[in-house]
């Protein structure tokens, strides 16, 4: 009842604003912009009418625009990152399709940036978002010279490294497993390669990257703290052209053209690390009889099947393999498949329905003793997704939608050998279907206030067959139901309301407030500090609820110096529900019942984050300094305190730097800092019957020392033609080789038992590196 009422609320407050947003008389324009050599479409490329200040739109995903206006004369302004303004005469007499394609401005890029988005940062971009462009990325020094799209996200205000060798990163005081990462529309639910070293997305296939830290768009749900959403290349519909790199552990090939110009393309991206291949070399049989590597395969195609339709086929395809001779190993990956149809019903309705299919699975195999285990888990999706965006007129945008997930989890499964003394075990899976509806409406009430607002309807239902357990405090089993098949075992209805607000406060700057509700339904088992390819993902139960942020936020943004630097300042404050940890010795691999050693409580974060940046120039970059403060208040654990999360860092600095000294050379610079994360660690110890049994006193109660790192990077241009281009890439990861903490163990003293020695893992001090890259 109560939920219905906020949902009656909510309409109230809405109903008023759509009677107020009726359409005046007036003509559309609408028409799609694109990349002049590729013919890639540019999503978030601002349209805009000098006789209309302060009205214009944005272009969606797909590139397409359209808004309504009296008729008359206009000029007509369209301008994007990276790219020349492009300046158009219209004589508005008749609905117009008006499709523009932007070149990078001959040379004249960065002077261009500037005039054509002075103001997109500050009005018409919503607040929480930020955007990178895969040129930034590409020039930012990273480990072993791959360019990572994860890692130079780490560098923004409010996310968080979880440090060297962790796969995740924490956004505003969520969880590495609170992020919704997005490779088109398809959910990524683990990553990174090689236990977090690199992230699964090569850049070569990657389009554009939007981070959300707050203000949520109601289309977006199902995680608390941010959303990534990563879209891969459509392809070169113009031309066949490639690029690549090869550098000291992997290669990369990516290769796109045209299926039938101007109207369909395709790309296909590879990359593999070859360390397996040196080692194969070795003399040493146990060496050169182990596995290390990774690969991933990216592959993309679409058509436009007339005026008004255009179909989409993507896929991604990742794998991690390490093992050791005659020990056994591990393996993890990453399979999506994306099929969309973008439809335009006329200029103001643009459509786009989406078949989705995401699966994340582990296999780990050991093997001693002629003993040979084989323990596998995964969680996969099955999504139908379908948006609408009504541009119904210049001051009011309408998007609606709704989403199915299909969801089944597979918590563990372990098979032997019939000569092994251990039992086959088979976890319980998992079913549940999550549902959303949602409507959002933008409103330019004038032409300095901008207001969004909207609501997402979650609803989650838990399906048979499977047992469904009750528990008393100690963990013990009071009941068990059996659910068939497709029986509802219970559901869980949450409305989640958005809004933002931007009000203009001069040609140069504006302030922004935003208020969001996110649900989450999925949730990562991880009582270890490894962050390891082989946790544990387990849905909402019975027992389980639904974990529930509420975030506030507020910003000051401002572009300076004729728009070449661009501040914000904003602070946040979120309010966490149903937050997991784990009794002490929990078992959470393996475990039937492991609903019984998980406590549940509430959490809050809030911080202040500052952000300049330089955007055009020889030098150019970015300074991000972010004060924060992430706590946990779990029944069951500090006497009930509130205490430090782990992923609680009290400060947080990124200096980016990137030079360009000539037409040759460029450099680049990234020092990072962050207070170390908190850590649980034992208070003392006891023996019992000879063995040292250790005591700790609280969760979380003391911390790693602080994280820093200075990488450096210089790229040499070997070859500039029109047909083709090629570069030396140097970097020096950790270049001064300070010796950042991966992990801190305790152990005997061997010179004196009575005591323990504190002992420091580090993975990485001075790493150089060299690549080189090619593109034709």
């Amino acid at each position: 009842m109560a939920n219905h009422k906020k949902i009656r609320a909510l309409v109230l407050v809405l109903l008023p604003l759509v009677i107020y947003a009726r359409q005046q008389p007036g003509f559309s324009v609408s028409g799609t912009i694109k990349d002049k050599k590729s013919g890639e479409t540019l999503s978030g490329a601002s349209v805009a009418f000098l006789q209309k200040a302060g009205l214009g739109v944005v272009t969606n995903a797909y590139g397409f625009y359209s808004i309504t206006l009296p008729k008359g004369h206009y000029t007509m302004v369209i301008s994007f990152s990276g790219y020349a303004t492009d300046t158009i005469e219209l004589d508005l007499q008749h609905n117009m399709t008006v499709s523009r394609s932007l070149g990078t401005g001959n040379g004249q890029l960065q002077e261009v940036v500037v005039a054509g988005k002075k103001a997109t940062n500050i009005l018409k971009t919503p607040p929480g978002l930020q955007r990178l462009s895969i040129e930034e990325i590409k020039n930012v020094p990273v480990l072993l010279g791959e360019k990572d799209i994860l890692k130079t996200i780490q560098l923004l205000p409010g996310v968080k490294s979880a440090g060297d060798g962790k796969s995740g990163f924490y956004v505003r005081g969520g969880g590495a497993d609170q992020n919704l990462i997005l490779l088109d529309e398809a959910p990524v639910y683990n990553a990174s390669h090689l236990l977090g070293f690199f992230s699964v997305f090569n850049a070569d296939a990657i389009k554009d990257v939007s981070i959300y830290k707050g203000g949520m768009p109601a289309a977006y749900g199902g995680r608390l703290a941010s959303v990534e959403d990563i879209k891969m290349k459509d392809g070169n519909n113009q031309k066949f052209s490639g690029s690549g790199g090869i550098g000291l552990i992997a290669s990369r090939l990516n290769l796109e053209g045209p299926i039938v110009k101007d109207k369909g393309s395709f790309t296909v991206s590879g990359r593999r690390t070859y360390v397996d291949v040196f080692t194969g070399l070795s003399s040493d049989t146990n060496i050169s009889g182990s596995k290390l590597y990774f690969y991933d395969l990216n592959m993309k195609a679409n058509y436009r099947l007339g005026k008004n339709d255009r179909v989409f086929l993507s896929g991604y395809f990742g794998k991690d393999v390490l093992s050791v001779k005659h020990n056994g190993g591990v393996d993890w990956g990453n399979s999506t498949a994306t099929m969309r149809w973008n439809h335009l019903f006329n200029d103001k309705l643009f459509s786009n329905t989406s078949l989705i299919y995401s699966q994340y699975n582990y296999n780990t195999q050991f093997t001693s003793n002629n003993n040979n285990v084989r323990v596998t888990s995964s969680i996969t999706d099955y999504q139908l997704k379908q948006d609408f965006n009504y541009f119904f007129n210049p001051r009011n945008k309408f998007d609606v939608g709704f989403n199915f997930i299909y969801h089944i989890t597979q918590p563990g499964q372990a098979r032997s050998d019939q000569a092994s003394k251990y039992n086959d075990i088979t976890l319980e899976k998992k079913y549940a279907l999550e549902n959303a509806v949602y409507a959002s409406h933008e409103w330019s009430a004038t032409g300095k206030l901008k207001i969004m607002y909207g609501i997402r309807l979650s609803v989650l239902t838990i399906l048979g067959p499977g047992n469904v357990y009750t528990y008393d405090n100690a963990g013990n089993i009071l009941t068990t139901t059996w659910y068939d098949r497709g029986k509802t075992v219970k559901t869980y209805v949450n409305p989640e309301p958005r809004l933002a607000v931007t009000y203009q406060l001069n040609d140069i700057s504006s302030v922004k407030v935003a208020y969001d509700r996110s649900v989450q339904n999925i949730h990562l088992l991880n009582n270890s500090t490894s962050n390891s390819p082989t946790n544990v993902y387990l849905p909402t139960s019975n027992i389980v609820q639904p974990q529930l942020a509420d975030q506030v936020s507020a910003g000051y943004y401002s572009n300076f110096h004729n728009s070449q630097y661009e501040f914000s300042s904003e602070v946040y404050y979120k309010n966490l529900q149903h937050e997991i940890d784990y009794k002490n010795n929990a078992n959470l691999v393996g475990n039937n019942n492991v609903e019984a050693d998980l406590l549940f409580g509430k959490g809050r974060a809030y911080g202040w984050e500052n952000y300049i940046k330089k955007k055009s120039g020889r030098l150019s970059g970015w300074i991000s300094y972010t004060l924060s403060r992430t706590e946990r208040q779990i029944n069951g654990i500090n006497n009930n305190n509130w205490y430090p999360a782990t992923q609680d860092q009290t400060h947080n600095i990124a200096i980016v730097g990137i030079y360009k000294y000539n037409h040759k050379w460029t450099f680049s610079a990234a020092w990072v800092y962050n207070t170390g994360n908190a850590v649980t660690w034992p208070s003392g110890k006891f023996p019992v019957d000879g063995v040292p049994v250790y005591y700790y006193a609280s969760r979380n109660g003391y911390r790693l020392p602080a994280y820093h790192r200075l990488d450096l990077g210089a790229t040499l241009q070997l070859k500039n033609t029109p047909k083709f281009q090629s570069d030396l890439n140097f970097s020096i990861y950790n270049a001064y080789g300070y010796s950042n903490p991966y992990s801190i163990n305790f152990q005997k003293d061997p010179q004196d038992p009575a005591h323990t020695q504190v002992v420091q893992t580090t993975l990485f001090k001075m790493v150089p590196a060299v690549t080189y890259n090619f593109k034709f």
